[in-house]
């Protein structure tokens, strides 16, 4: 496993969720949600300050594919914010990872700690990056190698 502290990134249409993990690389954790900005870039610049303020050594965002493994129009999204992400942060890396159901993971574990359904809404998007991150993660500690996919 590569050292370092990573932020994990869950892009919504209107939320970005904000996880990062401890400097061993071992335990994500929440950080915060940012409001998407689509008229600008304020979010990213919000992003890019954690990233420093946390002193990263790499960004995970997660790629929502379908099912079936295909991109679909939020995969596309996905994709033209990591690649806004990787602008701003360079030379910090930015990878894509495979992110199937973390969304729906995060709504579980929230309601299984006893959130009800409507304080879920403010959180989801930091429990979705927990997960995008956790798991990126822990492929790599199994593998040995990082998971997913340079921007």
């Amino acid at each position: 496993m590569r050292p370092g502290r990573r932020l994990g990134i869950d892009v919504g249409k209107v939320r970005v969720g904000v996880a990062v993990c401890d400097p061993a690389g071992i335990l994500a954790s929440p950080v915060r949600t940012v409001t998407r900005d689509r008229a600008g870039s304020a979010d990213v610049v919000e992003i890019a300050a954690l990233a420093a303020d946390s002193d990263v050594v790499e960004v995970v965002v997660g790629l929502p594919l379908h099912l079936s493994g295909q991109e679909g129009e939020a995969a596309r999204a996905a994709r033209s914010y990591a690649a806004r992400l990787a602008a701003r942060l360079a030379p910090i890396p930015v990878r894509l990872v495979d992110e199937r159901l973390t969304t729906v993971t995060a709504h579980r574990r929230l309601r299984d700690s006893g959130v009800p359904g409507r304080g879920q809404r403010a959180v989801v998007d930091q429990a979705a990056a927990v997960v995008i991150l956790q798991s990126a993660l822990d492929a790599e500690t199994l593998s040995g190698t990082p998971p997913g996919e340079f921007v």
